[in-house]
């Protein structure tokens, strides 16, 4: 859907097209304090979505824009068409004048419009924007930055396996059919349509931050490929020797012999003292395999928030842990269709939510049920803040059970 359409008396908000490229991405890097790369400019172009981009601008001067990437998402027991919200900015000089809100607005009706996308999702800059447009947060990371003369993984890589070093780019190939065959089973992790791929491998200077080009280290066996590490690396030397750094991109593995073999690698590099990983989920099993979990270090950090934007075709998507019988009444000051009573049932293989006139479960804002939906916030958690308001004995319970997953979210990529 195309807009054009009044702010204010000075605004107007309208859809992006193909020339507004260069100005969009310098009102994007300013907004993150950055400055368009010439190094980097013309990469975004490989997923560019002019389409799906709304911008407001200010006689001849653009100053907020908004992007969504047409992507989709794992969810608990499936995968489902998301609006991925990025690229949001403000020009410094027309904050508090509804920009935001005009954009935001856009974006989501437009995604909802559409019928196929069901949620939308982001990572947040700030945490406290987000809330008031609808989203909850929803998914978590733990960040690791390991000394690594203070652990070890024991062990050796089984017979008839093998680690082969490899140039990211000579190998998507095998990186995608991995990733892609993760996917459905591991809620938070977005889909990589088209040239996603091409733009995520791309290796320009600007994106290494003074560490080495990007490298790749596979975990083989007679199946294949079963797991991957992209990473940098930075030589370093001080009074005692040696002190090089490994970051890692991300780790994919489909088998525990790949994932255990390829963190053993990266902790074992000769001339590194420090590995650091942003992107592990809540229920990493590495503080579990290592001599020494305290040698890990990180607090979890808030990762995904979710906006649901269609409450039935959303939760008849997603499967639930437990089964589930529950009426949710619901608020939702933006889409005023999705408040009322629903009626959600469902188990592990299928899911229903219909309107309903029967007595409330539970109460809670669909900032909530957002924050519910990828299975890795308790709906007793949620309940203990006054979030969620049980009107019958047990609904939290049963509904933390159902919404539940045996796995936590995991989120390899701030898009």
């Amino acid at each position: 859907m195309r807009y054009t359409r009044t702010v204010t008396n000075e605004l107007e908000l309208r859809t992006a097209t193909d020339d507004d490229y260069d100005e969009l991405e310098t009102l994007i890097t300013r907004a993150f304090l950055d400055d368009p790369d010439d190094d980097a400019s013309s990469l975004y172009r490989k997923v560019f979505e002019p389409e799906r981009i709304q911008v407001v601008s200010d006689a001849e001067a653009m100053v907020g824009t908004g992007s969504v990437l047409t992507r989709d998402l794992a969810v608990p027991g499936a995968v489902v068409p998301t609006a991925h919200v990025t690229g949001v900015a403000v020009a410094s000089t027309h904050r508090r004048r509804g920009v935001l809100t005009s954009v935001m607005s856009a974006m989501l009706t437009d995604a909802r419009g559409r019928g196929t996308e069901p949620i939308a999702a982001l990572w947040a800059s700030e945490g406290a924007i987000y809330g008031r447009f609808g989203y909850g947060l929803a998914s978590w990371e733990v960040p690791y930055e390991i000394p690594t003369r203070a652990t070890s993984l024991p062990g050796s890589v089984p017979a008839g396996a093998r680690l082969r070093h490899a140039v990211t780019s000579d190998v998507v190939d095998h990186l995608r059919a991995v990733y892609e065959r993760i996917l459905p089973e591991r809620a938070g992790l977005s889909s990589r349509p088209g040239r996603w791929w091409e733009y995520l491998t791309s290796d320009p200077k600007s994106w290494r931050r003074g560490m080495s080009a990007e490298r790749a280290v596979m975990y083989e066996d007679d199946g294949g490929v079963r797991g991957y590490a992209r990473y940098r690396t930075k030589g370093g030397w001080n009074s005692t020797g040696p002190d090089g750094e490994v970051r890692v991109i991300e780790l994919v593995a489909e088998t525990t012999d790949a994932y255990v073999c390829l963190w053993r690698f990266l902790l074992s590099i000769d001339l590194v003292r420090t590995v650091k990983y942003g992107h592990n989920p809540i229920d990493d099993p590495l503080p579990h395999l290592v001599t020494n979990p305290d040698a890990l270090g990180g607090g979890k950090r808030g990762a995904l928030w979710v906006r649901v934007l269609d409450v039935p075709r959303a939760l008849a998507a997603r499967r639930y842990g437990a089964p589930i019988d529950l009426v949710l009444e619901l608020t939702d000051t933006e889409f005023r269709e999705n408040a009322g009573r629903w009626r959600l049932v469902g188990d592990s293989t299928t899911a229903n939510c219909e309107r309903t006139d029967a007595e409330a479960d539970l109460t809670l804002d669909v900032r909530q049920l957002g924050s519910l939906y990828l299975g890795g916030v308790s709906a007793g958690t949620l309940a203990a803040g006054g979030l969620i308001i049980e009107r019958t004995p047990g609904a939290v319970a049963r509904a933390s059970a159902g919404f539940g997953w045996h796995r936590a979210p995991a989120t390899l990529e701030i898009f």
